[in-house]
């Protein structure tokens, strides 16, 4: 697993949240994660598109095809069994299918590769599930937060506990997502989440001020995946 940031960038997020936190009884928790997903159903629905059509392509001018193999082979033009037509457009469909694979191998084919909404879809269900184990239903007054940033799909996303969505839309988040996304652009990781930190903080102490009894319920530290 790559690491994005080192001790000092752990730091400055982490200090973030513990400063942000001063000001409200919310909890917040932040993930870095190097992908989101492995994407290895993509990669098989890419290897077999390719197989396919390399297969049908062979279908559509067979004779262009048997010609080369014959050429490439020093052939006479001999009559080609129909078997052996068909354990030829099987053998170029597995061969595309491996190559196609070994192509997919590297990770920046690979992504390339992917949608960008199904990239969007797999981040929002990544953080969702870190969110269950990490924050979800984990504070007093269920006032947990999560700021996951996925490097490979280059999505961030922010997801809240059930009692801070019965009060904030989501499109308030959209100030906090901004300025994190301008840092991160410029590749500073620990400054953009820290900067989406303390606009969630900001949110959070409007609608759930820190009372004096408040605890801190979850860990301020930057958990990097």
């Amino acid at each position: 697993m790559a690491r994005y940031l080192d001790e000092k960038s752990h730091a400055i997020v982490s200090d973030a949240v513990r400063e942000a936190e001063l000001h409200t009884s919310g909890e917040i928790v932040t993930v870095l994660a190097d992908r989101s997903d492995g994407y290895s159903d993509i990669v098989l629905a890419w290897c077999a598109l390719a197989s396919f059509t390399v297969m049908s392509v062979f279908a559509v001018w067979p004779d262009v095809l048997v010609e080369k193999v014959d050429g490439l082979f020093g052939g006479w033009g001999t009559q080609w069994t129909t078997a052996e037509i068909v354990t030829l457009v099987l053998s170029l469909g597995v061969l595309t299918f491996g190559l196609m694979w070994l192509l997919l191998q590297s990770d920046r084919l690979r992504f390339l590769s992917i949608p960008g909404p199904v990239k969007s879809a797999r981040a929002r269900q990544a953080a969702i599930k870190h969110f269950k184990v990490g924050a979800e239903r984990r504070t007093h007054g269920r006032t947990g937060v999560l700021l996951y940033l996925s490097m490979q799909e280059h999505r961030a996303e922010i997801i809240a506990d059930e009692s801070i969505t019965e009060k904030v839309e989501a499109d308030v988040w959209g100030e906090a997502m901004a300025d994190m996304l301008v840092e991160i652009r410029q590749g500073e990781i620990g400054q953009g989440l820290a900067a989406g930190v303390r606009d969630v903080g900001a949110v959070l102490s409007q609608h759930f001020p820190r009372a004096g009894e408040d605890e801190n319920e979850l860990p301020d530290r930057l958990i990097e995946v």
